[in-house]
C-alpha cells in the first residue's frame, strides 16, 4: 500500500485554522489513538482527521494535552458535516471524556457492516474486500503517549482514516438496496447520545477473575489483599494493572501463597524485577488474606428471573424465528436480536407491538421491522404448545 500523505497538526494557530477549514467540509473520516495499553491513567493521544483536502494528525499531547482539542468542538457538533468512524464507541467514550465534545451527524462503517451480515467487520477486512488493499497492523499495541512519534505510527494513523468515506459510500448504498439504512441511522443516532459514567474502581473485581470463585475462603481473601495491592502501584507508577501483575500470577500466589521471597521467586510470571520491586508487598499481601479469610460468598444474581416451562418455550420459539429470519437476512442472529432482548420478549408475551416498544432491550428499528413477525411465531407456537398439553392431559 502507498504511504498516505499526511500534515501534522502541532500548534494552536494550525489547530484552529484547520477547524475553520473542516466547517466548510461536508464529510470527514475520524479516528483516535489512546494510550491505554500503557497507562493507567489513559488519554486521548492522537486525532486522525480526513478530508477531500488532504489527512490531518492532530497531536494533543503536543497542544497541551487533550483540553486544547476545544477548537474541534463546533465541527463535531456540527450536523451539515457527516463524521465517519470505524468503531466510534470507543474513539467517542475518550472523546467525550477528555474534551466534552458532543457529536452529531455520524456514521459508522463496522456498524454498517453488521447490519449488512459481513463476515468480518474489522476495519482491515472491509478494505481489502472493497478496495484490495492491506492496511497497516503493526502498531495496534504502539505506546501512542510516546514521543516523537515514529514514522511506521504516522503512516498506520493516516491509514485509518484513508478510506473511509469511500467505504462509507458503499456501505451506505448497500444499507438503502437491502432497506436497512434506517436501521442503521437509530444505531448512530444511540451511539452519539450515549454517556459514560465516570470509571472508578470496582474493589471485587478479583471475583472476575478466571477461577476466583472456586478459591477456598483463604485463598480468596489472598487474591483479594493481591489485587488491591497491584491496582494502589498500578497507580502509583501510571501503568495498567495486568502490566504490574497478571491474573493468572495473581491467581497461582493465591493458591500457593508463599511465605518467603524464595518461594515467590518459583512461580511463573513472578520475574526478577518483580521481585525486587514488589516483593515485600505481594509477601505481606498474602498474610493479610491469611489472617482475614474471605466471608462466604453470596450466590451471583443476574437480574433474570427463573423462568417457568411456557416462557422457556416462548424464548426456544423466538430463537427458531431469530436463526431463520437472520438466514434469510445473510446477518448474524446477535445483529438482529440478542438473546437478553429475546428473553424480554418471552416475559413479556405481546399481543400487539406497543407491548414490544415497552421494552428497553429492544432496538427501535428491530421493533418497527419484525414485531407483527415476532408476535405471529409467538401465537403460532403458543396454539401448537397448547395442544400438545391438552393431548398430554387427555392421556
Amino acid at each position: 500500500m502507498p504511504l498516505a500523505d499526511y500534515e501534522r497538526i502541532e500548534r494552536e494557530s494550525d489547530l484552529r485554522a484547520l477547524s475553520r477549514d473542516l466547517l466548510r467540509e461536508t464529510v470527514i473520516a475520524v479516528d483516535t489513538e489512546a494510550d491505554s495499553f500503557y497507562h493507567y491513567y489513559d488519554k486521548t493521544c492522537l486525532v486522525q482527521i480526513g478530508t477531500s483536502q488532504g489527512i490531518y494528525l492532530i497531536d494533543p499531547l503536543a497542544l497541551g494535552g487533550p483540553a486544547e482539542l476545544a477548537p474541534l468542538a463546533p465541527v463535531f457538533a456540527s450536523k451539515k458535516i457527516r463524521k465517519i468512524f470505524h468503531a466510534a464507541e470507543y474513539d467517542l467514550y475518550v472523546l467525550k471524556r477528555d474534551c466534552s465534545f458532543e457529536f452529531e451527524n455520524l456514521f459508522d462503517t463496522m456498524v454498517s457492516a453488521q447490519l449488512l451480515g459481513y463476515p468480518a467487520v474489522g476495519l482491515a477486512a472491509i478494505a481489502k474486500r472493497h478496495f484490495d488493499v492491506s492496511l497497516p497492523k503493526d502498531e495496534q499495541r504502539s505506546d501512542w503517549s510516546a514521543r516523537p512519534l515514529r514514522e511506521n505510527q504516522l503512516v498506520y494513523a493516516a491509514a485509518d482514516v484513508t478510506y473511509l468515506a469511500r467505504m462509507a459510500d458503499l456501505l451506505e448504498a448497500k444499507l438503502r438496496e437491502l432497506g436497512r439504512f434506517a436501521w442503521a441511522e437509530q444505531e448512530f443516532e444511540a451511539l452519539m447520545r450515549r454517556t459514560w459514567p465516570v470509571r472508578e474502581f470496582d474493589d471485587a473485581g478479583y471475583l472476575r477473575i478466571k477461577g476466583a470463585k472456586a478459591l477456598d475462603a483463604t485463598s480468596l481473601a489472598v487474591l483479594r489483599e493481591l489485587y488491591l495491592m497491584r491496582d494502589a502501584r498500578a497507580r502509583e507508577v501510571d501503568r495498567p494493572p495486568f502490566k504490574v501483575l497478571g491474573n493468572r500470577t495473581l491467581m497461582e500466589i493465591a493458591q500457593l501463597q508463599p511465605a518467603h521471597q524464595s518461594d515467590l521467586a518459583e512461580i511463573k510470571g513472578v520475574t526478577e524485577l518483580i521481585l525486587r520491586r514488589l516483593g515485600r508487598e505481594v509477601l505481606a499481601s498474602v498474610a493479610r488474606g491469611q489472617h482475614a479469610p474471605h466471608e462466604p460468598l453470596r450466590k451471583a444474581v443476574n437480574g433474570r428471573r427463573r423462568m417457568d416451562r411456557r416462557t422457556e418455550r416462548r424464548v426456544e420459539r423466538l430463537k427458531r424465528w431469530r436463526a431463520t429470519r437472520a438466514k434469510d437476512l445473510e446477518i448474524d442472529p446477535g445483529v438482529l436480536c440478542p438473546n437478553t432482548g429475546l428473553e424480554a420478549i418471552a416475559w413479556r408475551d405481546p399481543s400487539m407491538r406497543e407491548d414490544l416498544a415497552e421494552l428497553p432491550e429492544l432496538k427501535r428499528w428491530f421493533i418497527g421491522a419484525f414485531s407483527q413477525e415476532i408476535i405471529d411465531a409467538l401465537r403460532d407456537g403458543s396454539e401448537a404448545s397448547d395442544d400438545s398439553d391438552n393431548s398430554e392431559d387427555a392421556s
